[in-house]
This record gives C-alpha cells, structure tokens and sequence, in this order.
C-alpha cells in the first residue's frame, strides 16, 4: 500500500489494529486458562467481551469510510502474542506465571493504546467525527485495562510471586497446567 495521504495512512493504522484485534480474541482464552489468579482470569475474560465489541466498532468504521479491515497482518502483536504463548509453555510457579501474564498482557495493551491515540488523532484531523469517538472510545477502554491490570500486579500478584507459598486463592499447579 501506498502511503501517500494521511486518509491511506489511517485507513492501514485501522487495518492494523483490526488485525492485532482479531489475534487477541483468539489468544485471550488461552491466558484466562493459564491465569491461577481468579482475579486475573476474570479480567482475561471480561476483556475478550471487551475486545469483541472493539473489533465492532472497527467494522462499523470501515463501513462507514467505505473500506474492507483486510489486507494486513500485525506482525508487531503476532510478535508480542508468540512471547505471551512461550509463557504458558514454561515451567513456572502459578504466581509467578501470573506476574509474567501480566507483563505481557500490558506489553500488548500498550501496542493498542499507542495505534489507537494515532488512529484517533488521524480520524479527527481528517473530520471522521463518528469514527474519533469510536476510536477514542476504544482507546479509553484499553487504558483503563491497562490500569487495571497494573492494579493487579501491584495489589497482589507480583507480591505473590515473591512468596508462593503465602497464596491461599490459587488453583494447584497441576490444574492450572491445562494446556492452551
């Protein structure tokens, strides 16, 4: 694709994110399985209901600027999303695992946050006024599960990680194993 207007460059930041988007759905259930914290899992959870209604609104935007979301693969998140499934492959204490699905989690919400604040601004400048508030829409909610995730990991999980052993709400390692 040629880039030789910001309405092309929008148009393949979006295609993106939708790629980036539908790679997450399907790697959001394998890391609520891998998640021993049931505070964890249930975020997983709730974001893959999240990320569905997201890859929503990008149909929606497409729709209205008359594109398709196909023709690009996010490299960056198949990158960040083949870290994340090393994790569950390792041999690692539950709490621990659970500091590490954090850590990835947030590296991918960064990614969204960073495509959809340029993708926002770029919907905007070009006066997609229904397609800027979808975006920023979108781009309040990763935040906000950004934060939530690092209110996780400060609140509880990484302190458990140090200490194993003191963590009663966990499922035996044995269960948590089930693989993805």
């Amino acid at each position: 694709m040629k880039l030789d207007s910001l309405e092309t460059l929008l148009i393949a930041e979006l295609r993106d994110l939708y790629n980036a988007e539908r790679q997450i759905l399907k790697a959001l259930p394998k890391m609520a399985r891998a998640a021993s914290s049931p505070n964890l899992q249930k975020g997983f959870q709730e974001h893959l209901q999240q990320t569905q209604t997201q890859v929503e609104r990008l149909d929606k935007i497409f729709t209205d600027l008359g594109e398709s979301p196909k023709g690009k693969k996010c490299e960056a998140m198949e990158g960040l999303l083949k870290e994340g499934a090393e994790l569950l492959e390792a041999d690692a204490e539950p709490s621990v695992l659970d500091a590490a699905l954090i850590a990835a989690a947030q590296r991918v919400e960064h990614y969204e946050i960073a495509g959809y604040g340029c993708a926002r601004t770029y919907a905007k400048l070009l006066g997609h006024g229904e397609a800027t508030k979808l975006l920023q829409q979108t781009l309040d909610e990763e935040k906000r599960t950004d934060e939530k995730l690092t209110e996780l990991a400060v609140g509880s999980i990484n302190a458990e990680a140090v200490d194993p052993e003191a963590s009663p709400e966990r499922k035996p390692s044995g269960q948590r194993r089930a693989r993805a």
